[in-house]
């Protein structure tokens, strides 16, 4: 099919041969959309198809494409159903060429696909190889042939981001794929006999007729974690397909299925000085797959170790100067940007340093515009601003994002670590930690050391896990429990949100806590929360970002690395520093975490106050029969008079509410 010779085996070959820089290929960042139907009553117009697709046009302002075709009963493979596969396309390599969506020879395989395939050259060449006949130079056929050999197997060999939509006639179904640490989205529903799909939520609502019926059991996972983790979505009945999975549907039968599941529960046993070869080897090629372009290309610069050793190892790879790009704000607290333009000195990098006023009141509409489920990291908001003025300079820009989860970089870690020193006492050493809580205060400032001492205390007797799920939510189960209406509470499902965390925490087995909590950091917080922040707030720009710390060749090693490389003296990243010290500013490795944040507290206090009250106290919000007013009332109160910092919150329940108005109401 598609190929002058007879299908060839695909095993021995190497799928990651380093490539040359600028060679001439075709790469696309963008948007997909779709649907998939037997009945011809249930058709998809090729109007509506043109509606869903256009949706996501900020994604893809280049180019777009629309391929739709009607049931018929007598096609060469049998009953053929309907199916439609839109795609707006963001050029980054060979501009003129690369439209989608795109076919084999024999259009028995039709692919749209939102992403990079960065080993595609390599897996070009062994198609070729075995008589596959190539029309372009884009990653994207690279898709249709590989597919026409392995079928679903295809995705196992892909290196890259990516959400991909396969029309497989011969076997009549749609496939869809997403990458595997879900640097993509991609959502879908089964509705009736169809299926819809697209890069965003918002593509789906083009359809008529679909329901908006809010999930009860999405809200209290949201108030939880500040997402919805997948594969639920804010909207009962549409999902998010999890990352590394893929889904065929031929309109009775839908199965989903993980074409990668590394075995977390299993440490490799290496000296210090091969784990540093070995991370040296995998990080540079990373980097270096990472840096095709023939369009501007820099990187995101916080200052922090990760973004940095992305520079360093860019500037190592190129002769050019690398462009780097960090955001500043007025509040001390929150600017990292003496630290960056420390980094960019030392590197002789072309820096851009932008000094940024937030307005929260004009960046809201936007936000809830944009992440179209709610979405409550208020973080969103300096990547919005870093993603917007980056993109006046370049098209592409690497960031240094995963760093955290694959080498126990949160501060957090510290209090994993120390409450497993205190499970090793048993009831001796929670006992003591119950005396400590009931000597602490309990009033003080949020952040300060003694009611992070408390907060400690008070869920040390907690299983490791649920615990940790209990330091890191906005609302905790207690909270839910004192903010959630009775009438709410009867709609709940009857199932806990700790079970999402709990089912990526027992996955590290009987290794240690520190690695089980970076882990399910890895597979939970970082696909639905840090991924979905930097792919929503920098394709609203059409600025594609590229994360070299999510090459899963380097995250499966990581993966296996005993925490001991990763941890020691009460610090993370010990293997990056070991590894490459000497590439940065001394004062770079030993600063402390900051994070990348606003100042809600003082906002809420200032020029949101007046919103926020008005809409958590409105009779809108009251009507909706979530939250008992009185600990709305106490959560405003408590802020307003600086008793407590609600800030995050307050933040959580304002989106929520103004989420709504943007996408339910009428």
């Amino acid at each position: 099919m598609g190929r002058s010779k007879e299908k060839e085996s695909t095993g021995g070959f190497s799928l990651f041969s380093p490539v040359e820089l600028g060679t001439k290929n075709q790469i696309t960042m963008c948007g997909i959309a779709g649907a998939f139907w037997v009945d011809p009553q249930h058709e998809v117009s090729e109007e509506v198809l043109r509606r869903m697709t256009d949706s996501l046009a900020h994604r893809g302002p280049d180019d777009s494409g629309i391929y739709h075709r009607f049931p018929h009963e007598h096609g060469p493979y049998g009953t053929v159903p309907g199916v439609g596969l839109g795609h707006r396309r963001l050029s980054i390599i060979d501009l003129a060429g690369g439209h989608q969506p795109l076919a084999n020879e024999d259009e028995t395989v039709w692919t749209a696909f939102n992403g990079e395939i960065f080993n595609f050259h390599s897996l070009r060449a062994r198609l070729e190889g075995a008589g596959h006949t190539f029309r372009t130079h884009c990653d994207t056929e690279v898709i249709v042939h590989l597919f026409e050999d392995e079928g679903v197997d295809a995705f196992s060999h892909f290196n890259g981001m990516f959400a991909i939509a396969v029309w497989d006639q011969r076997h009549r179904r749609i496939v869809l794929g997403r990458d595997r640490l879900g640097q993509k989205p991609l959502y879908y529903c089964v509705h009736g006999d169809r299926l819809l799909f697209g890069s965003e939520l918002k593509a789906l609502l083009q359809v008529p007729g679909l329901p908006r019926e809010i999930d009860p059991g999405a809200i209290d996972a949201y108030l939880t974690y500040q997402y919805v983790p997948h594969p639920r979505t804010i909207f009962r009945g549409i999902h998010k397909l999890p990352p590394g999975c893929y889904l065929t549907f031929d309109g009775k039968n839908l199965e989903i299925a993980s074409y990668w599941n590394p075995d977390f529960s299993r440490e490799m046993a290496i000296s210090l000085d091969d784990a540093k070869a070995e991370l040296i080897r995998l990080f540079t090629d990373s980097v270096k797959l990472r840096l095709q372009a023939d369009v501007p290309l820099g990187a995101f610069l916080s200052g922090g170790i990760d973004s940095s050793l992305v520079v360093a190892t860019m500037k190592q790879l190129t002769d050019q100067p690398v462009k780097t790009f960090s955001i500043g704000f007025p509040q001390k607290e929150y600017d990292e940007t003496s630290y960056a333009r420390q980094v960019a000195e030392h590197l002789g990098t072309e820096h851009h340093e932008f000094q940024v006023t937030p307005d929260a009141l004009e960046m809201l509409p936007k936000l809830i515009h944009h992440y179209d489920e709610p979405f409550a990291d208020s973080s969103a908001i300096p990547t919005w601003y870093v993603s917007q003025m980056t993109r006046e300079h370049v098209t592409v820009a690497l960031s240094g994002d995963g760093g955290d989860e694959l080498f126990a970089g949160y501060d957090r870690y510290k209090a994993v670590r120390l409450a497993a020193a205190v499970d090793m006492f048993g009831p001796v050493g929670r006992f003591g930690s119950k005396l400590g809580m009931k000597l602490l205060p309990a009033g003080g400032p949020q952040k300060s050391r003694l009611r992070r001492a408390r907060r400690f205390a008070e869920a040390i007797a907690m299983s490791p896990g649920r615990r940790y799920l209990d330091w890191i939510s906005i609302f905790n189960e207690t909270r839910r429990g004192e903010l959630y209406d009775d009438g709410f509470v009867e709609r709940l499902p009857d199932t806990d949100p700790y079970a999402f965390l709990y089912s990526a925490w027992k996955r590290s087995g009987k290794r240690d806590a520190l690695t089980a909590a970076s882990l399910a950091d890895l597979t939970t917080y970082l696909p639905c929360d840090l991924n979905t922040k930097v792919d929503i707030a920098s394709m609203a720009h059409a600025l594609e970002c590229r994360q070299p710390f999510l090459d899963y060749r380097l995250a499966e090693f990581a993966i296996r690395l005993p925490s001991k490389w990763k941890w020691r003296m009460g610090r993370g990243k010990f293997l990056l520093k070991h590894a490459f010290g000497d590439k940065l500013p001394e004062v770079i490795w030993k600063r402390r975490k900051m994070g990348f944040g606003v100042p809600l507290n003082t906002w809420f206090r200032g020029q949101l106050k007046e919103l926020l009250h008005d809409t958590l106290t409105s009779e809108t919000t009251k009507s909706r029969g979530y939250f008992r007013q009185d600990t709305i009332e106490t959560l405003l109160r408590e802020h307003d008079t600086n008793q407590f910092d609600h800030s995050a919150r307050l933040w959580a329940l304002l989106v929520l509410e103004l989420w709504h108005r943007e996408w339910v109401d009428p």
